[in-house]
This record gives structure tokens, sequence and C-alpha cells, in this order.
């Protein structure tokens, strides 16, 4: 399985039956598909493909999607993303309850007992979306999203929110891919796909950003503001947390036209 700019198959993908909600603007279809928490079986599967213990909410066959009419596309899943997190634990955060946590992931089958292998127990992960099979690939680019276009008062013609995984840590925290591990740190890991219709360029922009989580609560305590209630909305926090990584990508999605014949 390929991701971030490599052309790999999507692991999940709107099907003829639930193919979610969707809107077509110049050859460009998004689509989103919103289903529920996976059951115990899938998850099993999806655990043991991964090599890992899921998060505790696992929206397996939820996906972001977005294509062209000539083929490319780039899609979201959870299985897609949860491939991207550290397998083997070199970048495992380490907290007071970590153990406690992680005694909560072991399976126990007639008295015997597996215990989970070291992971980043955090969830974090990289993941910058599936490019679809034999899709033009992205590559790196000095050119930023135009913000200021996307200030304009224009209407939102599509809005939606879709979940992949959520897990609570032990209730030291929560990740989603916003992670809030109490007393210890806050990491937004962000991607966004800007699409310029009228010439099919794509452009992709991720951002990871982190602090401390005392440094955090200071600066909310400074500006006056509810550190409890705030440290629960990245919107609110994504100015107090210094970027960490940076990438810029572009493609340019090639049109194929009809044949000309003459009569």
């Amino acid at each position: 399985m390929a991701v971030n700019g490599r052309a790999g198959p999507a692991t999940a993908y709107p099907t003829t039956v639930d193919a979610g909600s969707s809107i077509t603007l110049q050859k460009f279809t998004i689509t989103t598909r919103k289903l529920p928490i996976l059951k115990a079986e899938p998850i099993d599967q999806m655990s043991a493909k991964l090599g890992i213990a899921v998060p505790e909410m696992i929206f397996g066959d939820n996906v972001v999607a977005i294509e062209h009419q000539d083929g490319w596309g780039i899609s979201f899943s959870a299985y897609d993303a949860l491939d991207r997190v550290d397998k083997i634990g070199g970048s495992m955060l380490q907290v007071a309850h970590s153990r406690e946590w992680q005694s909560t992931r072991e399976k126990k089958h007639e008295g015997i007992t597996e215990i989970v292998k070291p992971f980043d127990w955090s969830y974090s992960t990289n993941y910058k979306g599936t490019v679809h099979d034999g899709a033009p690939v992205f590559e790196p680019s000095a050119k930023q999203i135009p913000l200021e276009l996307l200030k304009r008062p224009d209407p939102i013609l599509f809005f939606d929110e879709v979940i992949l995984y959520e897990d609570e840590m032990a209730d030291n925290g929560i990740t989603m891919f916003f992670m809030r591990l109490d007393g210890v740190l806050l990491r937004i890991r962000d991607t966004r796909i800007f699409v310029e219709f009228e010439t099919g360029e794509v452009i992709r922009e991720y951002v990871a950003k982190e602090e401390k989580y005392e440094v955090v609560r200071e600066k909310l305590a400074s500006r006056g503001q509810d550190a409890p209630a705030q440290l629960r909305d990245p919107n609110n926090l994504s100015d107090l947390l210094p970027i960490v990584d940076k990438s810029l990508e572009r493609l340019g999605v090639k049109w194929q036209q009809a044949p000309l014949y003459n009569v």
C-alpha cells in the first residue's frame, strides 16, 4: 500500500451501495462517507493486518475522496492513516499511565495473555492521503495555497466532517488527529488539499504542530481564557503550537479531450 504522494489502492472507498454524499464541480467530485463504528470482527481483522491494536473508536468504512473524471483521485481512510503509525515504539510517548493503557489492549483467550507489542500509542500519523492507482503523483513545490482567495465571502457549496478514528488513551487525553495528552503534549497534524478547478492544479499542504501541555496552558491563562474548555478545541489552539514539520506538493491533472473527427 502506498500513501503520501505515491500511487496506491484506496483501502476504503465508496461503493455503489454506500456512496455517501458528494458534489461534482468541473470534472472533480468530492465524496464523503460516514458509517457506524466498526464491530468486533472487522476490528480484529484490521488490527491483525496492521500489526498493532487499533484505537477505541474506529470508523473503518468512513472515507473522504476527491476524484477527477479522467482518473486522478486521492482518498483518506482510517486503515491507511493508521498504517503510518510508528509500529516499533521508537516515537512512543512516555506517560505515567502508558502501562495501564497498554494493559487494556492485551488480548486474553482461555487464560492465555498476549501482550501487545510496543508502538506509538498516541496513534500519531503523518498520513497525507492515498493517491489512487495509475494517477499522477504529487511533486515537491514551493507554491502556497492561496489563502486570500479562500477568504472571499463565497457561498459554501459543500461541507462535511468525517471522523476516521478516535481514542481517549485511558483517560489521559484524546487523539483524532488533534492529540491532547494531558500533562505532556498537544499535537496537530493537518493536511489540506486545494483544487483549482479551472486549471486542474492540485496543491497539498501538510503541517505538523506541537507544544508542551503546560506551555499551552500558560499561554491560555495569559489570555484570560478557560483552559479546560479551550484545550478541547484544535481550532482555538492551532496558533499556539509552533510548526515542527511542513511540506508543500503539487500536481496537474491533465485533461483528456475527446478525439476530433472530420466529417
